[in-house]
């Protein structure tokens, strides 16, 4: 039996509005996206959306929306994907790393403790945002995050890439921050068929701003209030969005069942299932096991079909371009032991039982060899 880690779904009826969109003539931020903006914000509750070429340069245009630049440190988790560091780069900040804690990506003691300190880290001289990740469909544990940015006068930009939505005390995440940043990649639990992205806000400024540097700084068509770039969006995809965007909460639905079935096949085995927490409503893009024999087990499960992944093997500060640009990070423990630990076993919306069930049999069969 061959196992996918992920696949998208597609049905005649996405096939059929690609080709209407082709023979509309009109493709780059037209009547498609629009309404596709409309229609996210509307799903999350936020007052704007503004689509994007990815979720990664969603994050840079909101943190430049921000002006945020050089001297600003960017509080950031280590275990997330690199890409939610990139844009602090690339505006000229610098990112400072946090240890995670057993039910969320960000440890709000560890953020405390660095903000008491005032960073102290490399280019960093003021501190000025936080970067909570809803890591995995998980929601970050938020109300101990805002209460810090508020205290000390930070923003809180949430990277909502892995978790299309997911609820933190009824409240949709991306809606609880300055704004929200969704990535389409096509493994995401919405997908646009390709690179894209979106974020959302309800702050009239910051989606002003990005919306002008999005598409060269400008509002009209020819005069350019700033210097902007090109991280446009497309009709096509957007248009493949919007229909998703219809199936997310049932395809949810079903990634929440699909995690069921497996944290009741891995009963009783050495193995960590993913906790779901009292005040969290997931969406499990990832199904995310810990074990010792990370290693050992991912081979034997690709020996018979089953693909498998690592999110994230190498922690962010521990990347060669971190610690080429800022030097030697910080020890964090936590989040170096877990990345040693885990593994991502298969899960899309159309996994049937059948196949969870034998995966689960398979992880068994290994640890009783």
């Amino acid at each position: 039996m061959e196992i996918q880690l992920s696949r998208a779904y597609v049905d005649q009826e996405i096939k059929e509005k690609v080709l209407e969109v082709i023979d509309s003539g009109q493709y780059i931020l037209g009547k498609e996206s629009k309404a596709f903006e409309e229609e996210f914000a509307e799903f999350i509750g936020t007052r704007h959306a503004v689509l994007t070429s990815s979720g990664t340069s969603a994050i840079f245009l909101c943190l430049k929306a921000l002006g945020v630049g050089p001297g600003d440190g960017i509080l950031v988790p280590s275990l997330t994907a690199f890409p939610t560091v990139e844009p602090v780069f690339h505006v000229g900040a610098t990112p400072i790393f946090i240890d995670i804690d057993e039910i969320s990506s960000m440890d709000p003691g560890h953020i405390e403790k660095v903000l008491k300190n005032q960073g102290g880290n490399g280019r960093a001289r003021r501190i000025k945002g936080i970067i909570p990740v809803h890591l995995y469909g998980h929601p970050a544990d938020m109300d101990p995050i805002l209460k810090l940015a508020d205290r000390y006068g930070l923003f809180v930009l949430e990277d909502c890439c892995q978790a299309h939505g997911a609820r933190y005390k009824g409240k949709r995440v991306g809606s609880m921050g300055i704004a929200g940043c969704f990535s389409f990649y096509p493994s995401k639990n919405l997908t646009v068929f390709g690179d894209g992205g979106i974020l959302v806000t309800s702050d009239e400024k910051i989606a002003a701003l990005s919306r002008m540097l999005r598409d060269h700084g400008r509002q009209g068509k020819y005069e350019h209030e700033l210097a902007g770039y090109n991280l446009r969006f497309n009709e096509i995809q957007a248009a493949v969005g919007r229909l998703q965007l219809q199936r997310l909460d049932q395809f949810n639905e079903s990634r929440r069942q699909i995690a069921q079935w497996y944290s009741e096949g891995l009963r009783g085995l050495p193995v960590i299932t993913p906790e779901v927490r009292d005040w969290a409503d997931p969406v499990f893009h990832l199904y995310v096991i810990r074990t010792l024999e990370r290693d050992s087990l991912a081979a034997y499960l690709k020996n018979r079909g089953i693909q498998t992944g690592i999110h994230y093997p190498i922690p962010c500060h521990l990347q060669p371009a971190v610690q080429n640009a800022l030097g030697r990070q910080p020890e964090l423990p936590k989040t170096e032991e877990t990345a040693r630990n885990i593994l991502s076993l298969p899960i899309y919306p159309e996994l049937e039982k059948e196949k969870v069930d034998y995966v689960c049999t398979v992880v068994r069969e290994f640890f009783e060899k």
